[in-house]
C-alpha cells in the first residue's frame, strides 16, 4: 500500500491513491508512450478507433488494449466497463468530463494537447509518481536525455529545420513551443520560427512559408492530397530553399505530432540523424 499526492496549479491536478494502480485507461497518445517507456500496458486507450495511430514501436512494448473511442469524445460507458483504478486524461480535451470520469476512478488531468517537449517530460514524471514508479520513470527520463544528448553531438550543421502538418485545408507549422519544435531544439537544431511566437501551432500560407524559408521542410500529411499538391504548381513554391535543395520530406504525422513522448522523440532523433547526416 502507498499514498501519493500530485499537486499542481488547480484542484484537478490533485490526485491521491491508496494503492498502486493496475488497471489504467489513458485518453491521449502521449500517455501511452509514457506508460510504454516504463513497460506498463494500459487496459484502455482513446485511440480514435484506430490502433495503428499508436506508433509500431510503442505497440510492440504494450499488450493489446480496448478502445474507448475518440480522444475528442471518449466513451464514458466503455471506460466504466473496464473497471479502471486510474484514468489519465488531457486537461484541454477532458476537463468538461472530469467529474464523470472521477465517478469511475481516480482521474489525473495532465497537459497533452498543445504540450511542449519539456511539458511532456514533466507529465511523464507525474505519471510515474501516480503509478508508484517514480524512480523508474526518473531513470527512464535520464536515459532518454542521454540518448538525445548523444544525437545532439552529431548535428553540427546549422540548417534550419521545420516540421508542419498538412491537410487538404492548409498547413500548420509546429513552432518552438510545440512538442516537435522542442524535440528539434533539444537536438541542437535551428528553427526558422522566432522563439517569440507564443503558440505551438501556426496556420501558414505559402507566402508565410516563403518568408520563413526553412532549409529542411518536414511535412506530416493527414490526407492523401494536401495543399502541397496545389502549392507545387505555384512559382513561389519553387523559390523555397527546401524545394531548390530537394529537402522537402514526408514524415509520419503519427510519430511527429500525435504520439508525443520519449519513445517517439528518440525515433525522431534517429530519423533526423539518418536524414541530415547522410548528406
Amino acid at each position: 500500500m502507498y499514498t501519493c499526492s500530485i499537486l499542481a496549479s488547480n484542484q484537478h491536478d490533485a490526485l491521491t491513491l491508496s494503492a498502486s494502480p493496475k488497471r489504467i485507461v489513458v485518453l491521449e497518445f502521449s500517455f501511452v508512450d509514457a506508460l510504454a517507456s516504463i513497460n506498463v500496458s494500459p487496459i484502455g486507450v482513446a485511440d480514435d478507433k484506430d490502433t495503428e495511430r499508436v506508433i509500431p514501436e510503442v505497440r510492440a512494448i504494450i499488450k493489446p488494449w480496448t478502445s474507448v473511442g475518440m480522444r475528442s469524445q471518449p466513451s464514458i460507458e466503455a471506460i466504466a466497463q473496464l473497471n479502471p483504478d486510474l484514468i489519465i486524461a488531457d486537461k484541454q480535451r477532458h476537463s468538461a468530463i472530469y467529474e464523470d470520469l472521477s465517478k469511475i476512478a481516480s482521474t489525473l488531468l495532465l497537459k497533452s494537447r498543445g504540450e511542449s517537449y519539456q511539458e511532456n517530460l514533466q507529465s511523464a514524471l507525474k505519471i510515474g509518481v501516480a503509478l508508484n514508479k517514480e524512480q523508474q520513470m526518473k531513470d527512464r527520463i535520464n536515459q532518454h536525455e542521454a540518448v538525445m544528448s548523444k544525437y545532439q553531438a552529431k548535428f553540427l550543421q546549422q540548417d534550419k529545420v521545420q516540421f508542419a502538418v498538412v491537410t487538404d485545408k492548409g498547413m500548420w507549422m509546429h513552432g518552438p513551443l510545440s512538442y516537435a519544435g522542442g524535440v528539434i531544439d533539444a537536438l541542437g537544431l535551428s528553427s526558422p520560427i522566432s522563439q517569440q511566437i507564443n503558440k505551438p501551432y501556426i496556420e501558414t500560407s505559402l507566402e508565410q512559408l516563403l518568408k520563413i524559408n526553412p532549409d529542411w521542410l518536414l511535412i506530416g500529411p493527414y490526407k492523401n492530397e494536401t495543399v502541397i499538391d496545389e502549392w507545387e504548381k505555384n512559382p513561389l513554391f519553387r523559390m523555397l530553399s527546401a524545394a531548390q535543395k530537394k529537402q522537402i520530406i514526408k514524415v509520419s504525422p503519427a510519430l511527429w505530432s500525435l504520439n508525443r513522448g520519449m519513445i517517439a522523440a528518440e525515433i525522431i532523433a534517429k530519423d533526423l540523424d539518418t536524414l541530415l547526416n547522410s548528406q
